[in-house]
């Protein structure tokens, strides 16, 4: 057994130390190598930042490790590029290589890939409604381009960015159908085999504004640009679209569809297959279709309208729209997916923010029905197995969380959503921090305007104790960025103007947090006193020195369950507690690793 351990083990030192990252760097490689080794010889006890400087540094048996930092340095470096290799080309392997903090001694952790999940997809009768596509749609250009890529250039996957399409009718209401579609794009986009397609919410940052192709395509890192508008009058629609090629503006496709309101399905697959076929790009995973009707499918784009902006909040409002569509259409995944992720997200907010009819356990209950039935109908979507990564990071299955999110990344890379939930929902909770920061700054990668990555990674950074790079990505002026830097009374008035213009008063616990780091302790707990949440109050709590009282707060969050607690016990309010007996106490009870 130890021998076959250490083979694979072996195996993926190779390809990392084989990876970009490491194969041009002979001091990481070397470092790499030694500890892994080491370990696997049953001497990683022995392994001290003396014993490295000397065997991987050169350094004299004698040298003083006090004075010279070099193992220090080259190990954080080690643990960085560690992680920018699962967060990239790693994302799916099996054995996952870590060099924990404090120390040299290497951890090896086997992550099995997901193979048997979920049963087949069975074959799902025709109910005379129309068809969804979701599984291969627009990618770039005409056959005239298709001809010109050498092989090389078409290992370099296309970088594309769709616009918002144009809703030509007078009613702004009626946007959301507009802007639906739009998305419904830019995801079957995602999931075709050599395309890097920018996500919706940073293709959102153009809605409204006049589109200056070269602007937009510069901002959005991309190389081509689909733009068009939508029409609806009664049962009748027209969408016009067209490619143009950024650099010089120059149009290399265009389309004019006028259908009936029930072809819209019918008329993405048209615009899919005739891009698709005449880029000849191989097809991703095949194509994916689902039957529904379009009342399900319109109630469906109202969720997600409510829920992309800003799915910490809208994932609380978005779900009737999930449900309603299901009750149409019982036959619709995605709607399922969706809706299986809002109840996990859901489980994890304290019913005071939910209201009196908010049931935990019933909406636990109904997370896992929901994504169940999600891959049922369909095992090879990726929102599905995101889902089913959150719902697993819920009941404390780490281990089985992190496979569904890997498959979720390895079904649809570029999605983005998947890696700040496997950030928040998994990797944060378990202390994991950096990956978490990883995580999200690929994700920013793919959608460099949305203010959601941006404050999932500033929330990151504060986590990791990077205070000055969390305030620069932070959405509004960052006074949590002030008073966890020294500057309380400078964060005070902002906190104040938030706190008396907010009604749920849910921001309690940073304005009593600076209260009590700038000495005011009756400000502090009157502020206490009207917090609504216990988290809230042990930030309080912590941040006036009463562990007791921090501790008695905490206790009833639990109910929030591991993910919520794991994620903001990561926050450096509660530095203060991560030592104390309770502290472990209380991660066990809630279903975290001490």
């Amino acid at each position: 057994m130890e021998t076959q351990r250490g083979d694979l083990v072996r195996t993926q030192l190779e390809k990392i130390l084989a990876s970009e990252g490491f194969a041009r760097n002979e001091r990481l490689c070397g470092f790499l190598r030694f500890v892994v080794e080491q370990e696997l010889a049953g001497r990683g006890d022995q392994l001290k930042e003396s014993l490295v400087g000397v065997e991987v540094f050169g350094r004299r048996p004698d040298y003083d490790v006090r004075q010279d930092s070099v193992v220090r340095t080259e190990a954080s470096k080690l643990r960085s590029r560690l992680t920018e290799y699962y967060a990239n080309c790693g994302t799916a392997d099996s054995l996952v290589i870590q060099l924990p903090k404090g120390g040299y001694k290497p951890v090896f952790r086997q992550v099995a890939a997901p193979a048997d999940l979920t049963p087949r997809r069975p074959a799902l009768p025709r109910r005379g409604k129309a068809w969804l596509l979701a599984g291969i749609v627009p990618v770039v250009a005409i056959a005239v381009l298709a001809g010109r890529w050498t092989l090389q250039r078409q290992k370099t996957p296309f970088s594309i960015a769709v616009l918002p399409l144009i809703n030509l009718n007078e009613d702004p209401a009626s946007d959301y159908f507009s802007d639906g579609l739009t998305g419904e794009i830019i995801h079957n986009l995602s999931i075709i085999d050599g395309v890097a397609v920018r996500s919706q919410t940073s293709s959102f940052a153009f809605k409204g504004k006049p589109q200056n192709i070269r602007d937009a395509a510069d901002q959005l890192h991309a190389e081509y640009i689909v733009e068009g508008s939508v029409l609806r009058a009664d049962k009748k629609l027209r969408i016009n679209a067209r490619l143009i090629r950024a650099r010089d503006d120059f149009p290399l496709w265009s389309g004019q569809y006028d259908r009936q309101l029930t072809d819209i399905f019918a008329i993405q697959d048209e615009i899919s297959l005739g891009i698709v076929n005449s880029l000849r790009l191989k097809l991703g995973r095949g194509r994916r279709r689902y039957e529904t009707s379009t009342q399900a499918y319109d109630l469906y784009l109202r969720g997600r309208a409510i829920e992309l902006p800003a799915p910490a909040r809208g994932r609380a409002r978005s779900a009737e729209f999930y449900a309603k569509a299901i009750a149409i259409d019982p036959a619709f995944a995605p709607a399922y997916a969706a809706l299986g992720a809002a109840y996990a997200h859901r489980t994890g907010e304290d019913s005071v923010a939910l209201g009196p009819a908010f049931d935990r356990a019933e909406e636990i209950r109904r997370m896992h029905v929901m994504v169940a039935k999600a891959l049922e109908l369909d095992p090879l979507l990726a929102e599905a197995y995101a889902a089913l990564g959150m719902v697993q990071a819920r009941d404390g299955q780490w281990d089985q969380s992190e496979k569904s999110f890997r498959r979720a990344l390895e079904l649809e890379p570029s999605r983005s959503l998947t890696r700040i939930d496997y950030g928040g929902s998994l990797l944060l909770p378990l202390g994991r921090i950096e990956e978490a920061v990883a995580q999200t700054r690929l994700a920013k990668n793919n959608d460099p305007l949305s203010p959601n990555t941006e404050t999932a990674l500033s929330y990151r950074l504060f986590s990791a104790g990077r205070f000055e790079e969390a305030a620069a990505h932070c959405p509004q002026p960052c006074a949590r960025a002030l008073f966890l830097r020294g500057r309380a009374a400078e964060a005070i008035p902002i906190l104040e103007a938030r706190f008396n213009d907010d009604l749920t008063k849910f921001g309690a616990g940073d304005l009593g947090y600076a209260y009590a780091l700038a000495g005011h302790r009756e400000d502090a707990e009157r502020i206490a006193a009207l917090a609504p949440l216990p988290i809230g109050q042990a930030e309080i709590f912590a941040g006036l020195g009463d562990k007791n009282r921090a501790f008695e707060a905490l206790e009833r969050a639990i109910p929030l369950g591991p993910v919520r607690l794991g994620r903001d016990l990561t926050w450096p309010e509660f530095a203060s507690l991560r030592g104390d007996p309770r502290m472990k106490a209380l991660r066990r009870k809630v279903g975290l690793p001490e």
